[in-house]
């Protein structure tokens, strides 16, 4: 499928309004289930078992969203064929009394992927200009007062920009996916957590509270997307009024992503081979014995 109607490839002003929560009908939920998911998923293990052999890039997955935009399910069904080997998912709550003595970005740079795996986070380094300005939590942190100028958040968002161009120039490709929810659809499955008794586990007061904030974290979201999009570490805004649909075009974007970087296992010197048929002829003449 072609997913570039859902990327960012470049800073620019961004509306969300422009941007389509829903699958808009392009595939049944079926045929995402049982066919193109499922493929998509078995391709993504054995690039993903190539790069862990070659032990020289790895990949790095963001997922941002709003709360119920199905960042758990994503991670569930995209993720899920994927030797665990070589996957390591890391959650961002609410930093620690250690984090908040670090820099924001410590944190995450601690969690990135280590060569040869895949990373996803789950919220990310993003919550540093999405919560944190939402509810402008830098003038009751720890942060220099002085440093907090008209400019801060430019910078903030510059710091990001050079953190991941860091990262790509590294050998870590990038890329990262913000969850579009519609206000509606968010609110029928919050409401589903509870009436629904196996979704009670789901449930939290804060998601409500969030809620209540939807139009600054709307505006932060546009901020955020346009100020951070880069060619080499680009946003999509995917729909996510349609879970199966969401699922599918993160599952793509990523086998799309792992062909590009096209990991190649790694060949033996000949030094190597010549150890490994010296074994081969020794297992052969043992026999059964």
């Amino acid at each position: 499928m072609n997913t570039e109607r859902y990327r960012i490839a470049e800073p620019r002003k961004v509306d969300l309004k422009r941007f389509p929560t829903g699958g808009e009908g392009q595939v049944s939920k079926d045929e995402i289930r049982g066919r193109l998911l499922p493929a998509n998923v078995r391709r993504m293990a054995d690039l993903q078992e190539r790069l862990f052999a070659e032990n020289t890039r790895s990949l790095l997955v963001v997922l941002q969203a709003m709360d119920a935009a199905g960042k758990d399910g994503v991670i569930r069904h995209v993720m899920s064929g994927i030797n665990p080997q070589g996957v390591q998912v890391v959650n961002f709550k609410a930093p620690s009394a250690e984090e908040n003595d670090q820099t924001y970005l410590w944190r995450v740079a601690r969690a990135l992927p280590r060569r040869g795996e895949i990373g996803v986070f789950n919220r990310s380094h993003y919550e540093d200009v999405l919560v944190a300005r939402v509810h402008d939590l830098v003038r009751r942190s720890q942060f220099p007062q002085d440093l907090v100028t008209d400019d801060f958040w430019e910078r903030r968002y510059r710091q990001i920009r050079d953190f991941e161009r860091y990262l790509v120039e590294n050998g870590t490709a990038v890329v990262k996916f913000f969850l579009h929810v519609s206000k509606d659809e968010q609110r029928g499955r919050l409401l589903s957590r509870i009436t629904e008794p196996d979704k009670h586990w789901k449930f939290s007061r804060t998601d409500t509270d969030e809620r209540q904030h939807w139009d600054e974290y709307q505006q932060a979201y546009e901020l955020m997307l346009g100020s951070t999009s880069a060619p080499e570490a680009p946003w999509y805004v995917v729909p996510a009024d349609d879970k199966w649909f969401t699922r599918l075009v993160v599952s793509q974007v990523v086998r799309d992503t792992l062909e590009a970087m096209d990991p190649q296992y790694p060949e033996l010197a000949s030094e190597e081979r010549e150890a490994m048929e010296e074994c081969r002829r020794i297992l052969e003449e043992d026999g059964g014995k």
